[in-house]
């Protein structure tokens, strides 16, 4: 019997018949399709460090996909990506639509770098059209993408948003926290719906249960003005930018 469930969504092919396996024991097919995934996600590497090898100070902007333009959240994050851009950031988003879509329009707009770092999905998240031209690298694995963005990115900042941004929130700290990436500011904007996330992080984990340390918040920011975050940043690095590792 086969220790692996056939993936969902997919029927076996019943005109085949399998070769009886002992219990505990694995195909030689399945290290062999391991193995050459291995290429698979090196070559996704070397794309995106190829691709941000020229491309200066970043900041990585995370958000919604679900904004629509127009709305007040769009409007803000279009400002952040154009202030940004001025500040001479590269701007470095998901990719996709909503939020990541306002902050690329605001870097293009502003004259800026505006980077797309794209997940293909089952639900076929399509790129926005505000990535610049070569800008633009669409991955297959979720654990390429996240060390794209956290390699080159000045600092991280997340506007309201869903699952997905929280992840990249908690990796960023994460990585930060135990020290395998280089210190960067996590800026939270949106008060009104941050506070009760963050005021969790300071009342619980911190000051009830003692799960992180006084250091750990040192870096993390809630803001509402867009301009008070590229001031936030620029005071960060009084020596310079640095990659994180």
């Amino acid at each position: 019997m086969d220790i692996y469930r056939q993936p969902s969504g997919k029927e076996p092919d019943s005109s085949k018949k399998s070769v009886p396996m002992q219990p505990g024991s694995i195909r030689e097919s399945d290290f062999m399709v391991d193995g050459w995934r291995v290429f698979k996600i090196m070559a996704e590497f070397v794309s995106g460090f190829e691709m941000m090898s020229d491309a200066g100070p970043a900041v990585t902007v995370f958000g919604s996909t679900r904004v629509q333009e127009g709305s007040p959240e769009y409007m803000l994050a279009e400002k952040l990506g154009s202030l940004l851009a001025a500040e001479g950031f590269s701007v470095i988003t998901g990719g996709g639509p909503g939020l990541m879509e306002a902050a690329n329009r605001g870097a293009q707009s502003a004259g800026g770098v505006s980077i797309g770092f794209n997940i293909k999905l089952p639900n076929q998240q399509h790129p926005n059209k505000f990535i610049d031209y070569g800008k633009l690298v669409s991955f297959q694995y979720f654990f390429v993408r996240k060390v794209m963005f956290v390699k080159y990115a000045q600092a991280f900042i997340a506007l309201p948003g869903g699952f997905g941004t929280l992840d990249e929130v908690a990796e960023a700290i994460t990585l930060i926290q135990t020290g395998k990436s280089e210190r960067f500011p996590v800026i939270l904007i949106g008060k009104r719906y941050w506070e009760g996330f963050y005021r969790w992080i300071c009342d619980t984990m911190f000051r009830e249960k003692g799960y992180i340390n006084k250091e750990d918040l040192e870096f993390i920011h809630l803001e509402d003005d867009p301009e008070n975050v590229v001031a936030i940043i620029r005071e960060f690095y009084p020596e310079g930018y640095t990659l994180n590792f």
